[in-house]
């Protein structure tokens, strides 16, 4: 899959069959429209465009609304979006001079002018232009026009991604990531840097790695303890890989920031913990994890966590003796969730 940050490096297509959306979370319902465009591309031996905008056009529009939270960062998007076989992905950042064009210029400056769409995969209910004032209506008009064709996407179709949307950021918020899975398709993860922490935990006994993640627009599960992979790079003669195939099986590697060829991707379970850690009276809220079987110095790598299963809430203990006989439970109940799923 090609990736384009502007449509200005974009190469008009002859036979582009196009859709357009944000796709957040990339899930079931997302699936099964991509899936339509990819299919319509092959069979009209044409070249299947994404068209997605970043920022997210209602940071843009309501800056002062920052309880927007995304289930995906746009790199994890398009590693997603390569995976269902698209051709091309057009990332086009979203300013206030893009969303007031007029519906009409917008049609011919950015789908027919830029992208060459001669086919177009639609909602019902998109909107497009100043003021959200372009509607389905005159896409089809402007496809008289222009000589391209619009297929419209069925209403209960848009409904479903709508409320899996919806329902993926409660089931986030509320940590019940098997149920977020369920409706992804694949385990929630997050993206960060290992960056140094107060080291309390090497203290217990639970070592942590502490991630920093830079998006502040990405969606984080509700406060609490989890099972979990993590996925780094390593030279291949540093660290033996996991084993476990089923657990192996349900990783998504990442490639936002590919290996070089003498490095090599390895997955480890682990227990991951976010909340302000209030048995030592903590300040922020932190995303900690700590690596089964793993002592190696990380600081400044990049990983991936893939969350597996909730396993309990926050809570404040009486001091750190309590709570490191509470993480060994958690120890041991995620040992024992990874057991029943290999």
């Amino acid at each position: 899959m090609k990736i384009y940050h502007n449509l200005s490096d974009f190469k008009k297509l002859n036979n582009a069959i196009v859709t357009i959306g944000t796709f957040d979370g990339v899930h079931f319902g997302h699936q099964k429209i991509i899936k339509q465009l990819v299919e319509k591309a092959k069979t009209a031996h044409g070249e299947s465009v994404i068209l997605t905008f970043f920022p997210h056009p209602r940071m843009i529009i309501d800056p002062e609304n920052q309880e927007l939270k995304m289930i995906n960062t746009i790199n994890e998007k398009a590693e997603i979006l390569k995976r269902l076989g698209v051709d091309h992905l057009i990332i086009t950042p979203f300013t206030r001079d893009f969303s007031n064009q007029s519906p009409e210029d917008y049609i011919k400056n950015t789908l027919v002018d830029n992208i060459g769409t001669k086919h177009i995969i639609i909602g019902y209910d998109h909107r497009f232009g100043k003021d959200r004032s372009g509607n389905l209506a005159d896409l089809k008009a402007a496809g008289l026009h222009f000589g391209f064709t619009v297929e419209e996407i069925a209403e209960q179709d848009i409904h479903d991604v709508a409320v899996s949307s919806t329902k993926i950021r409660q089931a986030l918020l509320a940590g019940d990531v098997s149920l977020a899975a369920d409706y992804l398709g694949y385990p929630f993860s997050i993206f960060g840097r290992v960056i140094k922490g107060d080291k309390i935990g090497r203290t217990i006994g639970f070592p942590t790695a502490n991630i920093f993640v830079e998006e502040t627009y990405k969606l984080i599960p509700g406060d609490g303890i989890y099972a979990v992979t993590v996925e780094m790079n390593f030279k291949s003669e540093v660290i033996s890989p996991m084993t476990d195939d089923k657990i192996s099986d349900s990783i998504i590697s990442f490639t936002s920031k590919l290996p070089a060829s003498d490095f090599q991707l390895r997955a480890f379970k682990g227990m991951a913990y976010i909340g302000q850690r209030p048995t030592i009276n903590g300040m922020t809220r932190n995303i900690e994890v700590n690596i089964f079987d793993f002592n190696e110095e990380i600081y400044g790598q990049d990983i991936k966590m893939n969350f597996l299963k909730f396993l309990r809430h926050d809570v404040k203990f009486t001091g750190l003796e309590a709570l490191t006989i509470q993480l060994q439970k958690d120890k041991e109940a995620t040992l024992a969730y990874f057991e029943s799923v290999s």
